[in-house]
């Protein structure tokens, strides 16, 4: 793991502190990590599981066939350590989430990069998709297509930078633990009374 992330050591302290709090396989534990960081990383499996290998080979962790899945538990040695090292884990704490706050500024940076990308590669079709259109005799069926299509366009950019910057935002939040439900159901809301007027505009 990147050690802007994790310094040292630290990723096997903290997958023991996951594991004190319920028994978990390999998967559960890359989707925890994942939500600590409110999306913005997400560990490999080759990440994880040679340190819940060396764990368990430490007699901190056991593992157990559920199915076709291995589940993880915490040991009375691993309880007892997470104990001894209780201060460090607040460190951990303290470091993750500035590692947050850095990966969700380097999201949002790279969704500003890729939106100044996508604008300038829709602006450029939709005016060919206009110049075509303005090179056509009046009244030829291909004139009404190009125009259709440069409006085409047009939307799909503006699809494509409400979403990208609405989710850089709502990711920053989950991050910083300010995304509540009632961000979510106005969301829900706003985008289902959207969805119906810009049908009825188009089948009206």
């Amino acid at each position: 793991m990147s050690p802007a992330v994790f310094a040292h050591g630290h990723l096997r302290l903290y997958l023991l502190s996951l594991l004190a709090e319920a028994p978990m396989h390999g998967y559960e534990l890359i989707q925890a990590l994942s939500d600590r960081f409110g999306g913005t990383y997400v560990p490999s499996a080759g990440t994880i599981y040679p340190r819940l290998s060396k764990l368990e080979e430490e007699g901190l962790v056991t593992k157990e066939a559920s199915g076709r899945k291995t589940v993880y538990a915490i040991t009375d040695a691993g309880r007892a350590e997470l104990g001894a090292r209780a201060g460090e884990l607040d460190g951990i704490e303290s470091e993750l989430s500035d590692s947050v706050r850095r990966l969700a500024d380097e999201v949002r940076a790279s969704v500003t990069d890729a939106m100044k990308t996508l604008r300038a590669d829709l602006a450029a079709a939709a005016r060919e998709a206009r110049e075509e259109s303005a090179s056509r005799p009046a009244g030829d069926p291909g004139n009404a297509r190009a125009a259709s299509r440069a409006r085409l366009h047009e939307a799909e950019a503006a699809l494509s930078e409400f979403r990208a910057d609405l989710r850089a935002e709502l990711r920053m939040s989950a991050v910083e633990e300010k995304l509540d439900q009632h961000v979510v159901d106005v969301l829900v809301a706003g985008l289902r009374s959207l969805r119906r007027d810009v049908v009825a505009a188009l089948r009206g």
